[in-house]
Order: structure tokens, then sequence, then C-alpha cells
């Protein structure tokens, strides 16, 4: 049994998923049940995919990455995350806000900040949502005051990776309070961790992927030069707005990855488990709950690469991003409820790899803007 064939994946993208198959079967799949237990940061396993050229390399090559592509990048997250999501997130994070900086930023902030999480000498992070707000963009109230020639900026971010672990964050906060245009009024900037009036503390006990660690930020008058603005005030919401909509396929890619660890799960289960004298796969009710699950899979996974495919193209991006994001993570909650059924009392057991995935699920389905918003998004967008 095994989801994530190949049949579907470009050419150009094969290469790449046979790296991630075979570092995640060496790192990851071994190491995953002693992180979940744990709950440690795995920068051993971090360090291994640094140097494996699998983390932070879709950063272009001009600036030290090996420049992959969407396809590229969503052959690698299925891998990572049918292995375990939490160690996979970890290993994605690593650069989380730097395409903000190549894509938006000046050669010097490239060469500063973005060619060292390249090289895996340093970490990077993205602080967006809020103690108050999550997927309302225009509304998050973390400020940067302009005062000579630097920004202060004051407020609270939270939910962010690697908050605390980066070297650098990409901050988004607001600049202006044009209420006539409040699609205006954030901006993005490059915060040093080590900024005066940076203070981060991790979450503490999270139901799920307990190896990613997310941050509490304050900003208490946290000063940094005017040259640590992202390209100009105000196109804060619209340099997210199309960084989302790569996003919501990366993390179609964790439903994806989940989704299949969890069939590998119930299939190897209920072909070995004995009810009544026989395997429980030669039951008719288990047969077609097996099915269920495979239906489900595979609609799931045709439509995240063909919507991988327009928003790489750029065809009605934040349409297909939101509909191949909700299904995707829907389809992962759906295929590991059914999988804990299948394991029976043995499903809640810390120990069973069902057990993790069912915990790990309930995550994607909520970052990189819930699901509703999703539905919104889907609806107003609608071709």
């Amino acid at each position: 049994m095994n989801p994530l064939e190949d049949s579907i994946v470009p050419d150009r993208a094969l290469d790449v998923k046979t790296e991630a198959s075979e570092f995640a079967r060496e790192h990851i799949e071994p190491n995953a049940a002693e992180y979940y237990e744990s709950g440690d940061y795995p920068w051993d396993i971090l360090e291994a995919a640094q140097e494996a050229g699998l983390a932070g390399q879709d950063i272009p090559e001009t600036w030290g990455g090996r420049g992959l592509d969407l396809p590229q990048l969503l052959a690698i997250t299925e891998e990572f995350y049918r292995a375990d999501a939490g160690i996979a997130l970890t290993i994605q994070l690593a650069s989380f806000g730097c395409e903000i900086t190549y894509e938006y930023g000046s050669d010097e902030q490239c060469e500063e900040y973005v060619r060292p999480v390249a090289e895996g000498d340093q970490l990077s992070g993205l602080a967006v949502s809020e103690p108050e707000t999550g997927s309302d963009l225009a509304g998050m109230q973390t400020s940067a005051e302009q005062d000579g020639n630097e920004y202060v900026l004051n407020g609270e971010k939270y939910w962010i990776g690697n908050g605390v672990e980066a070297d650098w964050v990409t901050v988004y906060a607001r600049t202006g309070d044009d209420g006539n245009n409040r699609y205006g009024n954030h901006s993005m900037f490059i915060v040093p961790t080590d900024t005066d009036g940076y203070e981060a503390e991790h979450i503490p006990e999270k139901m799920a992927m307990p190896a990613s660690k997310q941050a509490h930020i304050t900003f208490d008058d946290c000063t940094i030069p005017e040259s640590n603005l992202i390209g100009h005030e105000g196109a804060g919401f619209m340099m997210l707005a199309d960084f989302f909509n790569h996003g919501r396929i990366v993390v179609s890619g964790h439903g994806l990855g989940l989704a299949a660890a969890a069939i590998e799960e119930a299939w190897e289960f209920t072909h070995e488990r004995e009810e009544f004298g026989r395997t429980i796969n030669e039951f008719q009710a288990v047969q077609h709950g097996l099915a269920d699950m495979l239906v489900e899979f595979e609609s799931a996974r045709a439509l995240v690469w063909r919507a991988c495919r327009k928003v790489e193209s750029d065809e009605n991006a934040g349409y297909w991003a939101a509909l191949s994001k909700t299904k995707a993570t829907e389809t992962a909650v759906d295929v590991a409820e059914q999988g804990m059924q299948f394991h029976g009392g043995r499903s809640i057991l810390d120990e069973r790899r069902i057990a993790r995935v069912y915990r790990d699920v309930r995550v994607p389905v909520i970052y990189e803007g819930a699901n509703e918003v999703q539905r919104n998004l889907i609806y107003g967008q609608a071709p």
C-alpha cells in the first residue's frame, strides 16, 4: 500500500520526491514517536535536512538555495508529513517568511538575511497572527510607527513558528489607519530576534505536532532601522495574499501526507488483526470503509495537484488554493477518524501512529486560514 505513488507528480518533481521519501524514512519516521513523546525541538533532524538540501530550498539559487518550485515543494511535503507532521513542520518553517523577502525585498536584504537561511546557518520565521486575531489579516493591531530613520514596533503575535528559535522574523504590522482602504494599512518588516524589545516564549501543552514549536511574541518599543521595511509601506496585505496562495498548496500537502499515513496504518492493521476467526479486512463493512478512504484520498490528491498547476500559473490562484486546502485537510480528518475506528480500543494508545495522526489532522484545517474562511474565498472567487 503506497498512497503517494508517483504517476500524478510532474517529472521535474520526481527526483526531489525520491530524495524526500528516502530522507523521511531514514531520519523522520524512526524518530517520530520519540519526539512526539518528548516534545523536544528536533534540531538534529533539521540539521540533517539542511545538509541534504531539503530545508529552505525554495530560496532562489541567486541567494544560495535550490530554487525549488511549487510542485517540487508539494512533492516534498507529502512525503515529510506522511512520516510525521511535527518534525515536517519544523523543517518547513526553517525558511518561513523568506519568500516575502526574496520576492519583494532588496538585494541587500536578501544577502544579509535570506542567504544565511539557504545555507543552513540561520532560521527565519513569519509573524502574522495575534492573540485576538487570526484569519482577519486587515484587523491585525501590532503597530510599526516611523520615528526618523527607524520604525518602533509595539504589540503581540501568537502561534509564531520559530518565534524563539529563529534568528529573524518577518513581521506584519500596522502602519496606517485609512478606514476607506483597510487592505492598505499594513507593511512587512524584518526583525532580528536579538533586537531590544523583542521577547518570545513557547506556547506550551499543545495536543498535536509537539515537535514543532510556536511562540507568543511581545514587541515593546522594538526598534529597527528603516532599511528593514520590505518593499513599501501599505503593501503588506497584498504580499501576504499572494504568499498564502502558495502556502495553502503546501498545507494541502500536509493534509495529503497525514491522510496517507492514516490509510497505511488502517490497511496494515485491518490485514493483520483477527476477529471471529479471520482478519478483519475480510469483512465487507471494513472493505467498504477502506474503499471510502481511498476514494476520498484520491479525489483530494487529484484536486491538490490540479490546484498546484493553477496557482503556479496564477490562474484564479486564490480560488484554487482555497479549494485545495479545504478538501485536502478535511479529507485527512475524515480518513484519520475512520482509521481510528478500525483500530478499535487500541486507537487511543499513545504508542499508536494512528493516534498521533488523529491529533495532528486537527491542526491544518485551522492554520493558513481556517477552512470556514476558505469557503468564503471559494464562494467569492468562483469563476
